[in-house]
């Protein structure tokens, strides 16, 4: 979008000649100098490593819900889960989603249950941006984050259009409809400084046609029908500030084996219910220093009810938390700026699990209280210098007493180049099934060894960017690495056996390792005006402790972990941005298939074949044609038509002892047109 940076309207009137007193006025006209706004940005004075994802970029693809919002961006990998079911895993740094801390506006969002397809339950229009960093967060949101944090900023009612309209429809035969709105409230005998707005967000997803483009009995994807309507309140009078905000969600997915080609089908029926909501208070004591207080609480409710094949699994999630926040500001004394910020308060979460997998023999209920105090300094010295510092101790019912520190520091010793580090701990508390639900969909046995223990790690972390003239454009140039060491991991080890895997505690093998390694470049430029490249290049190396067909327990790169990922990727917007043309190519490195699986991805023994790959392109296109209140979007993924053949093992005999959809180890899915259209009535200026 356009935005105006320089509007300057300068009259000039001049007496000249006194006795006649004539009057000359010179008028410059209005100049308006417009550039496009950058859909990715990444702060020059932060000394968080956090790229901002704002609407233009989510805009650049369908989109149709965070699990797609990350099409153009090279640090965040999402790929399906399993072949089956359509759920889809999110990577960071390396790591599965479950080390990501993935927040809703610094509230809990896709964590416990809600791993599986929690990513498809925040939909693609609902979102005004999204901020990714990457290794140790801030202490303020708890201490989940592991490989760093994703947080979700939705659309709020103050700001946001009267009526916005999204309409989708792919070659699939899934279609979509979003309808948001924000309005504000009449308020009789209202202080001026007082208003109220409130939003609603509304959406609906469905796929009713089953569709078996590989010929494997199985469906592609499952017919799904999800609801998911929100409403959103917001107050303000004076230094006061309240938000109140709830949603509920319906999804219900039904896959499996075809069952106009089977005689006894094997089905997939999920069904999940959710309700979810949180409040906010804040308080401005002091608006020069910033001397504030806030307190957030928020609560939610998953339930499940899914079915693979003969496997039921039940569980529901019950969680509350509770986040209260005081922060002073205060600058330093001396020539040079030098501001001071001190946060610190307390927080409480609550988890409280009941669960039930018919393959166990054991009971999976758990309740997990942990209370804990936090307090963070952030200095910033000048435009050379910043810091975060900050310590929570935090107590756990189930697993005891434990301390996270962090630091972040970014120095910046001259104007073209930054340097930033960091180093922190990550604890989360592990869920066997629900962060590991890929397995569900297979005939393997589930061996649970030995008390789940709490996860712990160590994130090390350094980056550097370079801001490099060119002309009257500027090349973004960065590089970074990052180390994660692992205390203590769950182990998932699909080596042992074939036909079944073993979850068990890192501590509790001798020895046993479990680390990641990521390094990634990047460059960036607006080489032309409207017309932008994005280059990147990750390298991984994800590697754990596990246990071989022979007994023997060997450190090796962990299964089906992807060990590069390029991409380069383009946009043009024409003047006054009539039109927009986005191209996006991604070059995708496979990693090892566990231990009794061929190269080919298929079991030793035979039961089909998948194509052979040590990496695999991908590519992606839109176009999109912008009238002033409306857009129209055409556009297609994995446009090279590149899958595996058949990503399910013995698909057609899945009662039996080798079926497993779990093996994916690249796209599952050819190629996919959609065409889209977006409305939006424009809110009236004040």
């Amino acid at each position: 979008m356009y935005k105006k940076y320089y509007v300057i309207v300068l009259c000039l009137s001049l007496c000249v000649g006194m006795r006649a007193q004539e009057k000359s006025d010179f008028e410059v006209e209005e100049i308006t100098v417009v550039q496009r706004k950058k859909g990715k940005v990444k702060s020059r004075t932060e000394a968080f490593d956090t790229e901002k994802i704002n609407g233009e970029e989510l805009c650049r693809a369908a989109c149709c819900n965070l699990s797609e919002a990350f099409e153009t961006n090279a640090s965040v990998d999402v790929a399906y889960s399993d072949a089956a079911t359509g759920a889809k895993q999110i990577r960071l740094l390396g790591l599965s989603g479950t080390y990501v801390q993935l927040i809703q506006e610094n509230t809990p969002a896709v964590r416990g249950l809600a791993q599986n397809f929690g990513l498809e339950y925040i939909p693609g229009p609902w979102m005004s941006s999204i901020q990714v960093s990457k290794g140790t967060s801030s202490v303020i949101n708890g201490y989940e984050a592991t490989s760093g944090q994703i947080n979700v900023e939705l659309l709020k009612p103050q700001i946001q259009n009267p009526l916005s309209l999204n309409l989708m429809v792919n070659s699939e035969a899934m279609g979509e409809i979003n309808l948001m709105g924000g309005w504000q409230v009449p308020l009789k005998n209202a202080d001026p400084r007082e208003s109220l707005y409130t939003g609603v967000l509304a959406h609906y997803t469905g796929g009713f046609m089953g569709m078996d483009g590989n010929k494997d009995s199985f469906a592609d994807m499952p017919k799904t029908q999800n609801a998911n309507v929100a409403n959103r309140w917001f107050y303000r009078k004076g230094e006061y500030t309240f938000q109140a905000f709830v949603r509920g969600l319906y999804d219900r997915r039904r896959g499996g084996q075809l069952a106009d080609t089977i005689a006894n089908p094997y089905h997939i029926n999920l069904d999940t219910w959710r309700v979810e909501g949180f409040m906010k208070n804040g308080y401005v004591f002091d608006p020069e220093s910033g001397s504030s207080v806030a307190v957030i609480t928020a609560v939610s409710y998953h339930n499940l009810d899914n079915l693979y094949g003969v496997r039921n699994w039940k569980a529901n999630q019950l969680n509350a938390y509770l986040n209260a926040i005081y922060q002073g500001n205060f600058e330093g004394g001396g020539e040079v700026d030098n501001d001071h910020r001190l946060s610190a308060g307390l927080s409480v979460n609550i988890d409280n699990y009941r669960e039930r997998l018919s393959i166990l023999p054991q009971a999976l209920d758990r309740l997990e209280v942990v209370p804990g105090i936090f307090a963070e300094y952030n200095l910033k010295y000048d435009e050379m210098l910043s810091l975060v510092a900050g310590v929570r101790a935090d107590y756990s019912t189930r697993y005891g007493f434990f301390v996270t520190p962090r630091a972040n520091i970014r120095y910046t010793p001259f104007e073209w180049w930054t340097l930033r580090g960091s180093v922190g701990m990550g604890y989360r508390s592990p869920n066997a099934i629900a962060d590991n639900a890929f397995i569900l969909p297979s005939s393997r046995v589930l061996h649970l060894t030995g008390n789940i223990q709490q996860e712990r790690a160590v994130n090390t972390g350094l980056s550097t960017t370079f801001y490099i003239p060119m002309g009257s454009k500027e090349l973004q140039l960065s590089a970074e690495y990052y180390y994660t060491h692992f205390i203590n991991s769950l182990i998932v080890d699909m080596d042992q056996d074939p036909h079944a895997v073993y979850i068990y505690n890192q501590r509790d093998v001798e020895g046993a390792k479990s680390f990641a390694h990521s390094a990634q470049i990047e460059a960036s430029m607006e080489v032309l005006r409207g017309w932008t490249w994005t280059a990147a290049f990750r390298w991984t190396d994800v590697e754990q402790t596990t246990k071989g067909a022979d007994g023997i327990y060997r450190l090796r790169p962990k299964a089906l972990t992807n060990r590069f990922k390029g991409i380069i990727s383009t946009s043009y917007q024409t003047p006054l941005k009539k039109w927009q043309f986005d191209v996006t190519a991604q070059f995708n490195g496979v990693g090892r298939m566990p231990d009794g699986f061929t190269a080919y991805g298929d079991l030793a023994g035979g039961y089909g074949t998948f194509k052979p790959m040590n990496w695999y392109p991908q590519l992606m296109a839109q176009i999109t044609k912008y009238w002033r209140t409306c857009s129209l979007y055409v556009g297609a993924e994995n446009m090279t038509n590149f899958r595996q053949d058949h990503p399910i093992i013995d698909s057609f005999n899945p009662f039996g002892p080798d079926f497993d959809a779990s093996m994916v180890c690249g796209p599952t899915m050819g190629w996919k047109v959609y065409v889209g259209f977006r409305y939006d009535l424009e809110k009236k200026e004040d």
